[in-house]
Formats: structure tokens, C-alpha cells, sequence
């Protein structure tokens, strides 16, 4: 009875020895639901390659959706926006259109031009969003719920069942043969092992080929997942680039205008000619020196000095002078009749004495400017 248990026990531990060994033998991974793997290196290899390309392209499809839903909130929100927007654009129209201020229409042109710059605004910002929604939205979900990504994947998940099967196939070829050594001369477990071994044959070589086309077919889903990914990523950035650029010059365009009105109003009163002023007096050089005639016989005696130029002067005839608002001019004569003579950035000239402020002080830089 001993040795009966003793037997039992040695044949329970070959067993276990046999199963250690086939398992071994075609090693072990993690792909799918099974940690064992079987077959030779180069299928070892096959099934590493395809559980990377199924862990990354996962991934890639999770970032696609992820841009994709990031797009959509963005989108409703600028929808908002772009509503309440608009809905101040018509307001200050109205309001500049409406306005019936008696002290004048500075604010009124102001709300006009504010409102027409908000609604051009916000349709951009409908530009962008249709932009968005077309050219990064709709492709990326297109991809993410697309036939090439799931039917490489199911190709994926085919493999692995039949890797399973291949698997439990080989622990049946194992333990049929260990019966065959206990009972050798039974031909009916030989025919069973031999049909064993040619199944899990077959299973091994269906497996190799499912595997390479699912690895093709996953490696042509991850490349197009980055290409188009990277692709609308870029058309997004250009889109806000776009978009932003536009709004800038918008805004600028505005500020322009509103500052200039600003200046026009809070500007003093220019001066104005008179039409019934004289004309200022005829002079002629002599020996590069100016030496200015009086009218009627009588000029101010307030020698030199520096005036800066307080409203802009196109002058009408040879002998007057061009001035533009901020220049410096060296004042030398100043008739009783309004007529300021002087030179300003090489040229001399007359010009209304009224357009120019007289200054003590004056930055060197400005003094080289007059000359």
C-alpha cells in the first residue's frame, strides 16, 4: 500500500514537473486576460509588439476624445459669449443712433464706432467656432468612432482569444503526454496525442498570422491616430492664432479712433487765419542770411527766440513756411500784423504767429531738429 502511494505521489510530481515545463517553455506576458504566453521567441516578440500598439493606441483615442469633448465646451460657452456680445453691439448701436445730447456727439460716435467694432468681434469669434468644430471636432470624433481603430482592435482581441486557446491546448498535449509514457502501448492514447499535438499545431500557426495582421493593423491605426491628431491640433492653434490676430487689429482700429476724438475735443480752438489778414512781407536772402522786410514800415523788436509749434500750418505761397504740430522754429521777426518769420529744419519762411508758443527751454535733441 506504501509503495502504491509512493508511485502515486512520483507520477503527481512528473506531472506538475511536465506542466512547469511547457509553460516555461513558451514563456509569459500580460496581454489581454492571460499571464502566460506560448509559442517561440519571434511570437513572444509579435505579442509584446501588439500589446504596446493596443496600450497606445487606447491612449491616443482617450486624447483624441478628450480634445474633442475640450472643443465642445469651448464651443458652447463661446456660443454664449458670442450671444451676449452681440446683444451689446446692438445696444451701443442704438444708443449712438438715438442719442440726443445736446453737448455734442462725441459719445455717440463713440458708442457707433464701439458697436460696430463688437459686432465684427464676435463674428470672428463664430468664425472661430465653426472652425473649430470643423476642422478639429468632427475629424477627431470621426476617428474615435471609426471602423479602421475598432477593427483592429477586435483583430487584437481575436488574437488573444486564440493565444488563450493555444494555451490551454498545450496543457492538454502535456498531460496526454504523460499518460502515453505511463501506458506506452495504448494505441488509442497515441491517436489522442497525435490529434493534440496537430491541433495545438494549427492553433500555433493561425496565431502567427492573426497576430502579424493585427499588428499591421493596429501600427496603421496608431500612425494615422498621431498624423491626424498632430494635423488638428495645428489647424486649432492657427485658427485662435487667426482669430486673435483679427480681433487685435479690430481693437485697434478702434482705440484710434476713439483717442483721435478724444484729442479733437479736449484739442484748444486752432487758430485761424483771418481772411481779411494781409499777406505776410516779400524778404530775399543775402549772403545766406534773412533779412525780413517790414510791413507798412513796422516789425516787433523781439529778437530771437525759440517757439514750438502748437497747431499744423500748410503754407500757401513761396515765402510762407510749412509747419506740423510738435516742431521747433527760430522766431526772428514778428510783424504787428500777425506774421511771424523764422526758420524751422533748414527752411525759412513766414508763417501766423498764433500757431506757435514761445519756450525758454528746449531738449538739444529738439535744437538740432531746427536746423
Amino acid at each position: 500500500m506504501e509503495a502504491i502511494r509512493k508511485q502515486a505521489t512520483k507520477l503527481r510530481e512528473q506531472v506538475a514537473k511536465q506542466q512547469q515545463a511547457v509553460l516555461k517553455q513558451f514563456g509569459a506576458g500580460g496581454y489581454g486576460s492571460s499571464d502566460n504566453v506560448i509559442t517561440d521567441e519571434a511570437e513572444l516578440h509579435q505579442h509584446q509588439k501588439l500589446e504596446k500598439l493596443y496600450i497606445s493606441t487606447r491612449a491616443g483615442k482617450h486624447f483624441q476624445r478628450d480634445i474633442v469633448r475640450g472643443v465642445e465646451g469651448y464651443i458652447v460657452t463661446g456660443s454664449k459669449q458670442v450671444e451676449i456680445g452681440t446683444k451689446l453691439s446692438e445696444d451701443s448701436r442704438k444708443y449712438g443712433a438715438e442719442n440726443t445730447c445736446t453737448s455734442g456727439t462725441t459719445l455717440s460716435k463713440a458708442a457707433l464706432n464701439y458697436g460696430r467694432a463688437r459686432a465684427q468681434m464676435e463674428k470672428e469669434r463664430g468664425n472661430l467656432l465653426k472652425a473649430l468644430g470643423t476642422q478639429v471636432a468632427e475629424p477627431l470624433r470621426a476617428m474615435v468612432m471609426g471602423a479602421p481603430l475598432e477593427d483592429a482592435r477586435h483583430l487584437a482581441q481575436r488574437y488573444d482569444r486564440m493565444r488563450q486557446e493555444a494555451e490551454a491546448q498545450a496543457i492538454e498535449v502535456s498531460k496526454r503526454q504523460v499518460k502515453v509514457r505511463e501506458m506506452p502501448g495504448s494505441p488509442e492514447l497515441a491517436m489522442k496525442l497525435e490529434a493534440a499535438e496537430s491541433k495545438l499545431q494549427d492553433l500555433k500557426s493561425n496565431m502567427a498570422v492573426l497576430g502579424k495582421e493585427a499588428a499591421a493593423a493596429m501600427a496603421a491605426v496608431e500612425a494615422q491616430q498621431q498624423r491626424l491628431t498632430l494635423q488638428r491640433l495645428i489647424a486649432m492653434v492657427e485658427a485662435e492664432r487667426a482669430y486673435h490676430q483679427r480681433v487685435i487689429q479690430i481693437l485697434d482700429q478702434l482705440e484710434n479712433e476713439m483717442i483721435s476724438e478724444r484729442q479733437r475735443i479736449e484739442a484748444p480752438p486752432t487758430p485761424s487765419v483771418e481772411n481779411n489778414m494781409a499777406p505776410p512781407p516779400s524778404y530775399e536772402e543775402v549772403n545766406g542770411v534773412y533779412a525780413s522786410q517790414s510791413h507798412n514800415g513796422s516789425t516787433d523788436g523781439m529778437g530771437y527766440f525759440l517757439g514750438e509749434v502748437m497747431h499744423s500750418y500748410q503754407a500757401e505761397s513761396d515765402v510762407e513756411l510749412t509747419l506740423s504740430v510738435g516742431d521747433y522754429v527760430v522766431v526772428r521777426k514778428v510783424t504787428n500784423n500777425g506774421w511771424a518769420e523764422g526758420e524751422c529744419k533748414g527752411k525759412a519762411g513766414w508763417f501766423p504767429f498764433a500757431y506757435i508758443e514761445r519756450r525758454e527751454r528746449v531738449l538739444a535733441s529738439k535744437i538740432a531738429e531746427v536746423f
